[in-house]
């Protein structure tokens, strides 16, 4: 009994393979199974290249925006649109465990005039010099295309604008040339009647243009020296607040709870995910919803093989009979069934993830798809697949084929041998 067994199993196999091939003997899959195993191949293929796609979003979007922002912002809490006394609180910061960098900066919003006479509103970032070591903040130095990241003019003095690509475009400057930036600064008041009497544009000097594929970036900020920033905000000796790098990116939510019981009440601390919070949120649902969407279409696959599955019981009924008749036991049979589905869904699987991993691929690196910037913030589809993630698609799919058997399989298990031989 114990070598029966075996017999058994392979009996199971070599029949389950049988009723998936055509009835001439050929050893092609019949057209039913041709067409339940594309529907496993289709689903599993559409949810690779959308998960990688939805992945390649949040990671490049995530990365492009951290290009000039901080894993965390300290900033003044209330009503308080400065932050004074900052020094200390810098220090403190560089000295709290998971902080790999903090420096102060200064920020506001301007207009930018050229020589040509276009104006526009800008985004002006005042920031220390950069750091020989490495410790900078984020990587916005490191996104110089034309000249260099520095505030220092040709005439030695600390009077020097970084530009976006976009931006400078737009004003039509480039290294060397001059543009005014009229801000709170700027504007002359009468000590008496308190009413504005005129303005005077401060003067910098383009030092060079930058430009990160982030088109909020490129086409509205503009980089000067820390002291700068504080004289065109108008803040003095204060600072707008504190940007920090954290060792950890995915550990920024920790950072800035650690930031704020040690810094006090007086600010507010706000990570990377706060500050971009509905951009990710509207990213997630976006995944989750395209997941579920094309998960529904393995689940019509699944039915696909119920129905295929059905068809065989109905058509090898007489057959299923004399198996039965011959002492092919009902676990057996039900066994034959489970074969087809598993075959029917490892073959499906592997060609949906071969064709999935196969379309991410051309999509990332040979036909890139172009995005208008202004809209999605980047320029082309990103695609970034998740190993992992495709191995989880693939295991449920098998496992949804598998389960898809339990009908059919029980249905055929049920055959009484003698009605089935006599059936027509």
């Amino acid at each position: 009994m114990k070598n029966a067994v075996p017999s058994h199993r392979g009996l199971e196999f070599s029949v389950a393979w049988r009723y998936l091939r055509s009835r001439r003997g050929s050893r092609l899959l019949s057209l039913i199974s041709v067409i339940a195993i594309g529907g496993v191949l289709v689903g599993v293929a559409a949810l690779t290249v959308i998960m990688g796609v939805m992945n390649g979003l949040q990671r490049d979007l995530r990365d492009k925006i951290l290009v000039g922002s901080p894993d965390v912002r300290v900033l003044p809490v209330g009503e308080r649109l400065q932050l004074s006394e900052w020094q200390p609180l810098v220090r403190m910061a560089r000295e709290t465990p998971g902080v790999a960098a903090a420096a102060p900066f200064a920020q506001t919003q301007g207009l930018v005039t050229s020589r040509t006479g276009f104006s526009t509103g800008a985004q002006v970032v005042g920031l220390e010099p950069g750091d020989s070591e490495g410790n900078d903040v984020t990587t916005i130095r490191e996104t110089a295309i034309l000249g260099e990241f520095s505030f220092i003019g040709r005439d030695g003095r600390a009077n020097g604008a970084v530009v976006g690509r976009t931006l400078a475009a737009n004003l039509n400057v480039f290294e060397g040339d001059t543009i005014l930036l009229l801000g709170f600064s700027s504007v002359q008041y009468n000590a008496a009647t308190g009413l504005a009497t005129g303005y005077t544009p401060d003067t910098f000097v383009v030092t060079g243009l930058f430009e990160t594929g982030m088109y909020e970036y490129d086409n509205a900020y503009i980089y000067v020296s820390l002291e700068a920033g504080q004289r065109f905000a108008a803040l003095g000796n204060d600072v707008t607040g504190i940007e920090v790098r954290s060792i950890d990116r995915n550990a920024a939510p920790q950072v800035a709870d650690s930031l704020s019981a040690r810094l006090g009440t007086s600010i507010r601390t706000v990570d990377w995910q706060q500050q971009n919070a509905a951009l990710f949120q509207a990213l997630k649902l976006e995944k989750l919803g395209m997941g579920v969407i094309l998960g529904l279409i393995i689940m019509i696959a699944a039915f696909n093989i119920i129905s295929t599955l059905t068809m065989v019981v109905s058509d090898k009924t007489r057959e299923i009979g004399i198996l039965r008749a011959m002492g092919l036991p009902a676990k057996s049979i039900r066994r034959i069934f489970l074969w087809q589905g598993v075959v029917i869904g490892a073959v499906g699987t592997a060609g949906g993830v071969m064709l999935g991993l196969g379309v991410s691929y051309v999509l990332q690196h040979v036909f890139p798809i172009p995005l208008n910037p202004e809209v999605y913030f980047i320029d082309r589809l990103p695609v970034f697949t998740e190993y992992l993630e495709v191995v989880y698609v693939a295991i449920a799919s098998v496992v949804v084929a598998a389960l898809a058997t339990i009908y059919p399989a029980g249905q055929a298990a049920r055959l009484y041998p003698v009605e089935a031989i006599r059936h027509d």
